[in-house]
C-alpha cells in the first residue's frame, strides 16, 4: 500500500499545495495539508491548537489529521500527500520541542512511497498569509528540517525543479514511472 502513497514536502510557500491541486485536476487522489487544515479549523473555533499558541497541541492535531488521511487513502489508487507523518517530527525539531515516542513510532509505522518529492525554497513565489505566518528564513529552515527528517526515515529524496506547475506534474509522474 505505501508505494501508492506519494509525499510532497519542503518548506512553506514552495509550491507543494499548488502541485497537489494540479495532480488532483489530472485525476489523482490527494490529501489536504494537515498544518493548514488544523490552523483553519482552530481559527474558526478560537481553539488553542495553533503553532503560535501551543506547538505541542498543534503537532498532536496534525498527527491525528495525517493518520486519518492515511487511513482514508487506503481505498484509493495512487494518492499524493501534501506532507506526511515525518513532517510532524521535522516540525517539532524545528521548534526545538521534544518529539514524543508515539510520534516517532507513527513516522516509522506509516510509510509512504520510497521516493519523497521535496519542494526547495522558492523566494519568487513565497507569500505570507493568515495561515502562513513564517518568514522566508523560517521556510528555508523548515525545508532543511524536512530533508534531514525524511532521510533519517530512509526515504529517497527527489528535489522538485523550480518550474511551472504543469512541468512539475510531468516531472513527478516521470520520476514515479522510472522508480
Amino acid at each position: 500500500m505505501s508505494e501508492r502513497f506519494v509525499v510532497l514536502t519542503g518548506g512553506p510557500g514552495s509550491g507543494k499545495s499548488t502541485l497537489v491541486e494540479e495532480l488532483e485536476e489530472a485525476g489523482f487522489a490527494r490529501s489536504d495539508e494537515a498544518g493548514r487544515g488544523v490552523i483553519r479549523d482552530q481559527m474558526a473555533i478560537g481553539g488553542p491548537g495553533l503553532p503560535w499558541k501551543d506547538p505541542d497541541l498543534f503537532a498532536e492535531l496534525m498527527l491525528s489529521w495525517e493518520l486519518r488521511s492515511y487511513g482514508l487513502a487506503a481505498s484509493s489508487g495512487l494518492v499524493f500527500f501534501d506532507r506526511g507523518v515525518p513532517d510532524i517530527v521535522g516540525y517539532l525539531r524545528l521548534e526545538g520541542r521534544p518529539v514524543p515516542a508515539h510520534v516517532m513510532e507513527a513516522a516509522r509505522a506509516f510509510r509512504y512511497h520510497r521516493r519523497v518529492f521535496v519542494a526547495p525554497p522558492w523566494p519568487e513565489i513565497y507569500r505570507r498569509d493568515e495561515e502562513r505566518r513564517q518568514s522566508l528564513e523560517v521556510a528555508e529552515r523548515t525545508h532543511a528540517s524536512m530533508v534531514e527528517t525524511y532521510r533519517e526515515f530512509g526515504y529517497e529524496l527527489v528535489e522538485l525543479p523550480r518550474v511551472p506547475v504543469e512541468e512539475r506534474v510531468r516531472f513527478v509522474l516521470d520520476a514515479l514511472d522510472r522508480g
